[in-house]
């Protein structure tokens, strides 16, 4: 049946400390305070929990994207050397000029990013957009539950739930020409011309 599944698909490059830090931390937290404040049990949208043997990701991938109200995109400049990354987020902005939200105020946005590492490698565009800092929170060690900062690190992601919530209650209706982008092919590699 067409229409929204998730509420929220969490774009996220898998290198780093940014695979541990999105699995030991942000996303169950996350899971946590959405459901304090949704009267329902929140649909969050990631790869290793959703995709399933023998599916092919790129198709299960552009699928839940389609189906998603928001994009939570955990930016570090790494995010932006992913091609994959990269075409959720432009995926989401081509939606957003499509339903008229490009001038929209924050709060009728449907990217919400989340700055994990220093922003100064990031594309203009990115620079320019308002991202919720996490860099103080940004330990992807599981020790990190045990230490103080934790206590931090909930308060934090309690308040970006609070905002998703909001967002979630304006997300216009789905529609079946959601744009999705996919990566370009990357190019063949040549093979070296010798030199005479």
């Amino acid at each position: 049946m067409p229409g929204y599944r998730f509420d929220v698909f969490l774009s996220y490059r898998r290198a780093g400390t940014v695979l541990p830090w999105v699995h030991n931390h942000f996303h169950r937290m996350l899971v946590r305070c959405l459901t304090d404040e949704l009267d329902r049990k929140p649909e969050i949208f990631i790869d290793v929990d959703q995709i399933h043997a023998g599916e092919r990701w790129p198709d299960a991938l552009a699928q839940a994207h389609s189906r998603s109200r928001l994009l939570v995109a955990v930016w570090t400049p790494s995010y932006f050397g992913s091609r994959w990354c990269v075409a959720e987020w432009r995926s989401m902005q081509r939606r957003e000029a499509l339903l008229g939200l490009s001038t929209a105020p924050d709060t009728h946005r449907l990217v919400y990013p989340i700055r994990l590492k220093d922003g100064d490698r990031f594309p203009h565009d990115a620079k320019r957009t308002q991202q919720r800092d996490m860099k103080d929170w940004n330990v992807s060690s599981t020790s990190f539950e045990q230490t103080p900062a934790y206590a931090g690190f909930e308060r934090k992601v309690a308040e970006i739930a609070e905002e998703l919530v909001a967002r979630l209650d304006v997300v216009p209706d789905w529609r079946p020409d959601l744009p999705v982008l996919r990566p370009e092919p990357e190019p063949p590699h040549r093979a070296a011309v010798p030199r005479l």
